[in-house]
């Protein structure tokens, strides 16, 4: 959990010179934490003290987090000088060069191949969301009859591929919602391809952005959401939306 891992790796920090034998001193000491927009605000700001604290003291210590987009501004809101402290840089769907060769390489080490029209068809199908480039390789993979992996190939994998996300990754992450989170990505969905502006959505629900206020923020809490822009939300992974689509707005 979180705060085991903060409250772990936080008091070695303040007391590193007092507590750690000194040779262990000159080792670099790498702290990762993923998920760090589930952190309390007494939690990340405990964190970011401690990080300021061993910048200062010069102690060789790198710390790595990943999140969503609002990291950013959840750590300036713990602590004012984070944006001195740290670097963002954004980190999201593959490009087409690096998607073709984290799916070529471990194909042609085993021997086989992919034609290019099946990797174009694959990164057109995935939107270069590494998971969802896992999966489709994986089915194509399975399927090919033969020792290059064809655009058939993809084509014929992708209704077992969507099928294999319904049921694990998206179902999972929709069944973590209450009634009223669920009722407010509907609506979003509904409305097509994000971003998607929050008068909108308040709109499509027929609620005023006020009264809309509570589900936001808890849905973006629980990280399915994130905010793109100053009144604009959007789906944190691709591809959600036409999930909720196929199943909720369905009837399935």
């Amino acid at each position: 959990m979180p705060k085991a891992v903060i409250y772990s790796t936080t008091f070695p920090i303040y007391s590193a010179r007092s507590v750690v034998p000194p040779k262990l001193l000159t080792r670099g000491w790498v702290l990762l934490i993923d998920e760090v927009q589930y952190l309390s605000q007494k939690d990340l700001s405990g964190l970011i003290v401690a990080l300021h604290r061993m910048s200062q003291d010069g102690l060789p210590i790198v710390f790595v987090g990943a999140g969503l987009p609002q990291v950013a501004r959840l750590a300036g809101d713990a602590k004012s000088y984070a944006e001195r402290l740290f670097s963002y840089p954004a980190v999201g769907a593959l490009d087409k060069e690096a998607a073709s060769k984290a799916i070529e390489k471990p194909i042609n080490d085993q021997k086989a191949t992919i034609s290019q029209e099946a990797l174009t068809t694959v990164f057109d199908m995935t939107k270069g969301y590494p998971l969802f480039l896992q999966e489709l390789a994986s089915f194509s993979w399975n399927n090919a009859q033969g020792p290059q992996i064809n655009e058939n190939d993809v084509q014929a994998s992708y209704t077992e591929t969507i099928k294999s996300l319904d049921d694990g990754f998206f179902r999972v992450r929709l069944d973590r919602l209450t009634k009223a989170e669920v009722q407010f990505v509907t609506s979003m969905a509904a409305l097509g391809n994000g971003p998607y502006p929050v008068s909108d959505i308040a709109k499509a629900m027929g609620r005023t952005q006020k009264s809309i206020g509570p589900a936001r923020a808890s849905t973006i809490f629980k990280g399915m959401i994130y905010s793109t822009d100053h009144g604009y939300l959007d789906f944190t992974v691709p591809l959600f939306a036409d999930f909720i689509r196929r199943h909720r707005l369905s009837g399935e």
